[in-house]
């Protein structure tokens, strides 16, 4: 069974991987499935909350494909010299760092807890800066070093005396020259002779034309300027790579950081184009439950377009475990089931869905049989494909899976086709699974009627305007209205006549015998079962975090393991701030620790504001409590 392909989450996938920007969010995307613990769950459920949150408030974050990036760091971490070209790309991947860091920045204001991955970024402004003034527009600049720049000027001089030199020879020579102007053969500057005059002017032949007629010679006094040019070439090439050598060490002194910040954008591009997805959609945040529920309002399939696409209002869990849904064809049941397991799968994958509000349970597995599957490989008509379909679901189902089947026992004789489907029916009802089945038997109906656990539901149909209505009624069983619509469509009464005998008949069905001997499904025991599904443990109340770390403790901040001074307690998020020797930031408790406590280093009545606040703003502290002032308190923050 191809789950993606039949429910067409594959289809999503290609949507989504659209919006993703790095390869490493891409393979991400492409790799995802159903998250079966369900603390993990909601951690994705709610990162993706929070990125479709910053995109409404902020827009497109400033993320960038970093491939190249990273093949780069691996030639500088082998000690192989950098082009001009790979040192403008770690730039740029320093450029976007900044701006995701800037962007971040802005998202704090809104408390966002994605934003708080700014503190992990590292701009590393100083390579960014060696780089942007060494490498311009793909070559080392001119003014790189003071060396170099003396050495292109002296070459540019060089040159300039070179074609001087050989446009004085040409004037003195005018009758010997082929042309007026002189120009570059082999890299040399040459003055086109006549082939008769070629030992009037002393030099080196460096060419002739096509006809022999002209031949082009370097004079003696240009080609002392060239030697000249060429040691200067070989001065800059040595500069050249002093300069690329010198930017490649500090780029792979700079690696860690590199990879570390390459990492997060990569993280955050996957987390992000969650919430792209879902802005696309618009979708919402589905709520997760345990408890074997699934509640849909306002449901649409997600590849469809909403112009034309009827809301689905959807139930599950509550009154049954199991819904049989009837109608006519054309009618919508197999887009209904559909969006049902869709909706399921993208929530468990940590996605949000196309419902105006969502209640959808945790599944082990998702299984389904819907369409024809006929196999011409394997020689399998519709209806085998169908009932080896199903005994891999029967096979495979718990009572934590969800399952959906469209036309069930179709494909063969109508009665026993009736009968194999109620025996599908009951075997799913032993399970304890959830299950939708769609069906136009009327026996499959009346089973449902009269077995626990198991509803009616049936999709609308308008009989003036002979048009689906894809509304779904749950607790009432439909008809097909196959005869309804041959009649309206004009089908002569004989005709129709003869249907309805061949259907009904017009004596009773005699007793049909089976076969004596017994076929069972062997299940899997529930040790055996692939997937668990990992509930969330419940924990006792956070202990009040006020107590952990108070005013001027002296605490170690980790990763770099800076010693800071606490200025503002933890906050109900779990947040304090800390004063190093440069800045105060913002940071998680988690990250800190308790180096020395605030009683250890000060008196009980110790005054902290001479630690946190300026000189001014003390003294004008100080006049307001003696009387009022116009003065205002100035805050670094």
């Amino acid at each position: 069974m191809n789950i993606k392909k039949q429910t067409e989450f594959d289809k999503i996938k290609e949507r989504w991987r659209a919006l993703a920007l790095t390869d490493h969010a891409k393979d991400m995307i492409e790799k995802a499935s159903c998250y079966l613990d369900e603390s993990e769950l909601r951690k994705q459920l709610k990162d993706t909350t929070n990125s479709k949150i910053l995109l409404g408030k902020l827009g497109m974050p400033p993320l960038q494909n970093v491939a190249e990036a990273k093949e780069i760091l691996v030639i500088a971490e082998k000690g192989d010299c950098l082009t001009p070209y790979q040192l403008e790309r770690v730039e740029k991947v320093l450029v976007a760092v900044r701006r995701l860091k800037d962007y971040l920045g802005r998202g704090k204001q809104y408390e966002n807890p994605l934003a708080y991955y700014e503190e992990n970024l590292d701009a590393a402004e100083a390579l960014r800066d060696e780089i942007s003034c060494q490498i311009r527009n793909g070559i080392v600049d001119d003014y790189a070093s003071k060396e170099l720049r003396q050495i292109r000027s002296d070459k540019m001089r060089c040159e300039e005396q070179m074609k001087q030199k050989a446009e004085q020879i040409m004037r003195a020579n005018k009758e010997y020259m082929a042309d007026s102007y002189c120009t570059m053969r082999n890299g040399r500057i040459c003055i086109p002779v006549k082939k008769e005059y070629k030992f009037k002017i002393s030099g080196s032949v460096i060419d002739k034309s096509a006809t022999g007629s002209t031949f082009f010679i370097e004079p003696v006094s240009v080609a002392k300027y060239y030697e000249e040019l060429q040691l200067l070439q070989i001065s800059e090439e040595n500069e050249v790579y002093r300069i690329l050598y010198t930017l490649t060490a500090m780029v792979a002194e700079s690696i860690p950081l590199m990879n570390e910040n390459i990492r997060l954008m990569e993280k955050l591009d996957f987390i992000f184009s969650k919430g792209k997805l879902s802005m696309d959609m618009d979708a919402v945040e589905p709520a997760i439950n345990t408890e074997r529920r699934i509640v849909l309002k306002d449901a649409r399939h997600p590849l469809m377009d909403r112009a034309i696409n009827v809301p689905l209002q959807f139930e599950i869990g509550r009154q049954a475990r199991g819904i049989i849904i009837t109608g006519p064809n054309t009618g919508g049941k197999t887009v209904a089931i559909k969006t049902v397991m869709l909706s399921c799968i993208m929530a468990q994958c940590g996605l949000h869905v196309a419902c105006g509000e969502a209640d959808i349970c945790m599944n082990s597995s998702y299984l389904c049989d819907i369409g024809d599957g006929q196999d011409i490989t394997e020689n399998l008509s519709t209806f085998s494909a169908h009932i080896k379909n199903v005994l891999e679901v029967l096979h495979e189902v718990n009572r934590d899976s969800l399952v959906i089947m469209d036309e069930m026992g179709s494909g063969t004789d109508p009665t026993e086709g009736m009968g194999i489907a109620i025996a599908i029916l009951e075997e799913l009802r032993k399970s304890d699974c959830l299950f939708l089945v769609t069906t136009h038997y009327p026996e499959v109906k009346e089973y449902a009627d009269k077995t626990q656990d198991i509803i009616n539901a049936r999709m609308t149909f308008d009989k003036e305007t002979l048009k689906p209505t894809y509304q779904m009624v749950i607790g009432e069983a439909g008809e097909s209205c196959a005869f309804y619509i041959a009649d309206r469509l004009g089908m002569p009464h004989e005709m129709l006549k003869t249907a309805v005998r061949a259907a009904y008949g017009e004596t009773a069905v005699k007793d049909y015998q089976f076969h004596k001997e017994e076929n069972t499904i062997l299940k899997q025991s529930a040790h055996q079962s692939a997937h668990k599904i990992v509930k969330l443990k419940k924990t006792s109340p956070k202990k009040n975090l006020d107590t952990k770390y108070h005013l001027g403790d002296s605490v170690m901040v980790f990763p770099d393991k800076k010693i800071g001074i606490v200025c503002e307690p933890v906050n109900e998020k779990g947040v304090l701030r800390v004063q190093l020797s440069d800045k105060k930031i913002w940071i998680n408790h988690k990250r800190i620790k308790l180096h020395v406590a605030a009683e250890q280093l000060y008196p009980a009545d110790y005054d902290f504001s001479i630690l946190f606040e300026s000189v001014q703003n003390r003294k004008l502290k100080h006049e307001m409590e003696r009387k009022y002032t116009e003065e205002v308190l100035y805050y670094n923050e």
